[in-house]
């Protein structure tokens, strides 16, 4: 699959299965996170690896963040959550390191972040591994990411699903008219 294929057919795939990737394909996902735009060179995200009994856990931390902003929450969300991390076999929580920098803004960090976790999705289809982007309310929620062990400058931007495409969803063919608007011009 060329380059250009890749960044127009990719599609996001939310059926998964075992296996996860291997090590060396997490590896090349990894490295290919790395070549983000990033100004500064402050390689601002890192990526949490959630797999195994660990997914469970998660499951639980979502049980328990849901629980702590509603305690009114019903049997049927809170068993919706403990089975969220159970969609896949590997989980990627990406997450922003940000820092103060006199030349580079939060926010441009957060983008970079963001980069670099398309980077990661984009290489996992090149190798056929589906992948799922996600994010929702417990990816922004402040007791899951005490539970994940965020520091004070670090946020979740998202959790990355992994594993075998259950299912293939067709390509949307997609128009990008509109898009694009003029500037200037006489």
């Amino acid at each position: 699959m060329d380059a250009l294929e890749l960044l127009l057919t990719r599609t996001s795939t939310p059926l998964l299965s075992e296996p996860a990737p291997s090590a060396e394909q997490l590896e090349l996902m990894l490295k290919a996170a790395l070549r983000a735009p990033d100004h500064g060179s402050l390689r601002p995200y890192r990526f949490i690896r959630v797999e195994g009994a660990g997914r469970e856990r998660l499951g639980e931390l979502f049980v328990a963040a849901t629980l702590a902003q509603d305690p009114a929450a019903s049997e049927a969300q809170l068993t919706k959550c403990r089975a969220m991390p159970l969609r896949a076999p590997l989980i990627l929580v990406a997450v922003a390191v940000t820092q103060q920098h006199p030349k580079v803004p939060v926010s441009e960090q957060v983008i970079t972040a963001g980069c670099a976790v398309h980077g990661l999705v984009q290489a996992a289809y090149a190798q056929d591994i589906g992948a799922i982007w996600r994010s929702g309310d417990l990816a922004f929620n402040p007791r899951v990411a005490e539970g994940l062990g965020l520091a004070e400058q670090e946020q979740i931007v998202g959790f990355v699903y992994l594993g075998q495409v259950v299912k293939a969803k067709p390509t949307p063919e997609l128009d990008a008219t509109g898009l694009l608007t003029d500037w200037g011009v006489a």
